[in-house]
């Protein structure tokens, strides 16, 4: 089937009882069993939930996967991957992600034990030189936030079976209409759900994707055993936003792409981040990768002071954390996203302090570029 027949019927059937078009609100609990010993398959919510096995079906599809595991946060997605490696363990990740998981890995992670080295990924020789003995996992986001680093996952995945590891890719700048990295070769898909796949700023989400037998059912007794799985009523909201997902994110790529080119040639900015810009190192990746360049953009102004201007007198953007809303929204790195990295770090990446990541909506685009121009007055 066609992704966008995908993602409005995968994963979901009329219901049995009404005939009901709309997967429904599973909104309980517990369930009845007949008898001491058997059940219809269901017996406790954290457990079983129709709602969430839909949308976990529905993902799945999405991402060409065989299995999708919920969870209530992206960072619980993430947290619950780190039950794949044990205290002693090693894992390489990509050296520009986003903040939330640094600080689940530096700050967190550290202390039981398991290592981490943060290599830029971009350059698949880093990768290599990083692995050692004890390394399990490669985990990589690409593009990076907010920088937009892009790594080869072909080329990774080769790295990482030659050498027995896990790879695991961030997939949410991209959501699965653009990017699919299961099907070059990495074995473990992670999605913040909150951003573009739900896309309308009103959930916390996340997900993780696999056709690995072994893996699934690891992450799936995690789910459980650890609990930290959504509610019905998020499942249901992330599944009735995933119908539109291919139609917003064609508007997303489209209005990236004139804004971009906008920042460049009105000279506004002294740097414009963006993958689908030609003079950004790893276009060609991009196009050979990727189906479009996303929704997501970073520009430094060279100038803390020209940055506030427009991060304090934007009307249509909103200073926000978060990203992958139909809403437009405009956000600090340094201070916001990624506070909890080193300034010297932030620094080695190019994170600088007059960088700003804007999350261009589907409004207008006109008024968007009108919007940016007229902060700047």
């Amino acid at each position: 089937m066609g992704f966008s027949t995908d993602a409005i019927h995968a994963g979901q059937k009329p219901d049995p009882v009404t005939g009901a078009v709309i997967t429904p609100i599973y909104q309980t609990s517990t369930y009845a069993q007949e008898e001491l010993g058997k059940n219809k398959g269901y017996e406790y919510g954290r457990t079983h939930n129709l709602t969430r096995q839909a949308l976990e079906a529905n993902i799945a599809a999405l991402e060409k996967g065989k299995y999708g595991i919920a969870f209530g946060s992206g960072l619980a997605a993430t947290h619950a991957l780190m039950s794949l490696v044990k205290s002693g363990d090693h894992v390489v990740i990509s050296n520009n992600v986003y903040g939330g998981t640094y600080r689940l890995f530096e700050l967190v992670m550290k202390d039981y034990g398991i290592t981490f080295s943060w290599v830029d990924t971009s350059n698949l020789k880093n990768i290599e030189s990083a692995i050692k003995a004890n390394t399990k996992l490669v985990y990589l986001e690409t593009p990076t936030n907010p920088m937009l680093n892009l790594t080869d996952l072909a080329g990774a995945a080769e790295i990482c079976k030659r050498h027995n590891l896990i790879s695991i890719v961030d997939n949410t700048f991209m959501s699965p209409y653009f990017q699919n990295p299961l099907t070059l070769g990495c074995e473990i898909v992670l999605h913040s759900t909150t951003k573009y796949i739900n896309g309308h700023s009103d959930v916390i989400g996340g997900i993780i994707v696999t056709s690995s037998d072994k893996i699934h059912e690891r992450i799936r007794y995690i789910q459980n055993a650890a609990g930290g799985v959504p509610s019905p009523f998020d499942c249901w909201l992330i599944l009735r936003s995933t119908k539109t997902l291919a139609v917003r994110m064609e508007r997303h790529n489209k209005n990236a792409i004139e804004l971009a080119n906008f920042l460049v040639d009105s000279k506004i900015a002294k740097k414009v981040y963006y993958p689908g810009l030609k003079d950004h190192p790893q276009h060609e990746l991009a196009k050979k990768q990727m189906r479009g360049f996303g929704g997501m953009i970073s520009v430094d102004f060279g100038d803390i002071e020209k940055a506030k201007k427009i991060l304090k007198n934007v009307k249509i953007f909103t200073l926000g954390e978060s990203l992958g809303g139909v809403e437009s929204l405009i956000s600090h790195p340094a201070s916001m996203t990624h506070a909890s990295v080193p300034k010297k770090e932030r620094d080695e990446m190019g994170l600088t302090e007059s960088l700003v990541r804007l999350s261009v909506g589907i409004e207008d685009i006109e008024d968007l570029i009108k919007d940016i121009r007229d902060a700047l007055k």
